[in-house]
């Protein structure tokens, strides 16, 4: 009877493993993949359109804190998103512009320009500055460009598991540059995000140098449902190396006044407001 028993038990055990591991495949084939996660990020609705106004507070490591304030606008012109940034104050950078056009093709090069009014010229900037610092900001040219959104063909993506961030589960997402010349530009060796599924955004994300050394982190503030559409109007960047940091806040952002499309050139970032 002892022997019978001890068969039973090792056939139940073999048919609960058995059973264990088929669930186990099916809850790892039903997870999302980091590129599924960064994929559903990118296809975030954000208007075919906005105005705003943005603030910039800089705060360096003495603790000595600069207000900037800007006026943009963005529209897509089909799958292509043009951006304009207009300097309002302080009147000693009052009239510098940043402009963008980010293109669908992964394959081609963005076109960017810079308008310094003390030197009266437009200056392009290339693709391999996209790493560089905006402004004297702790955001680059590519993460004022994309707006919490991650050009998918410079990564690769990896889901490392889920951390709970302001009281939310969130997806841990790390993407390592492609290539070192990707890395080179970007200025980064890896990034790990912290994505909250609801939102489909990063709530927390670090970001390491090309020697893989902590480099800085960027945390979601705020968020509101503006006109229908989730919007991040509080960011707070901290770098670790400089002690510098950058607070970005979005004012009266509005999905539904029209953007006049005729905005979106040189002659007008030269113009100014």
């Amino acid at each position: 009877m002892a022997k019978l028993l001890r068969k039973w038990a090792k056939a139940a055990a073999a048919a609960w493993a058995a059973a264990a591991a088929i669930t186990v495949a099916e809850a790892q084939e039903a997870a999302p993949t980091g590129l599924d996660i960064m994929q559903a990020v990118n296809a975030r609705e954000d208007g075919d359109q906005v105005s705003r106004r943005i603030r910039f507070e800089l705060t360096d490591r003495r603790g000595k804190t600069r207000i900037e304030e800007t006026v943009g606008y963005r529209r897509y012109f089909g799958d292509e998103k043009r951006t304009i940034i207009f300097y309002t104050e302080p009147t000693n950078i009052r009239g510098t512009g940043f402009l963008t056009f980010d293109y669908p093709d992964p394959a081609a090069d963005d076109d960017q320009w810079l308008y310094l009014p003390a030197l009266r010229k437009v200056r392009r900037i290339s693709a391999s500055d996209r790493g560089d610092y905006f402004l004297g900001t702790d955001f680059t040219y590519e993460e004022v460009k994309k707006e919490q959104k991650v050009e998918l063909s410079d990564y690769d993506f990896t889901r490392t598991g889920e951390e709970t961030v302001d009281g939310v589960a969130a997806h841990i997402v790390e993407g390592t540059p492609v290539s070192e010349d990707v890395a080179k530009e970007l200025g980064y060796s890896r990034v790990v995000w912290r994505i909250d599924p609801a939102i489909r955004m990063s709530r927390r994300s670090d970001y390491y140098d090309l020697n893989g050394n902590q480099l800085k982190t960027i945390t979601l503030e705020n968020v509101e449902t503006i006109d229908g559409i989730v919007t991040a109007t509080g960011l707070f960047v901290e770098n670790h190396k400089t002690g510098h940091s950058t607070r970005f806040t979005s004012i009266d952002v509005d999905y539904e006044a029209e953007v006049d499309e005729r905005l979106f050139s040189q002659a007008r970032l030269r113009r100014g407001l």
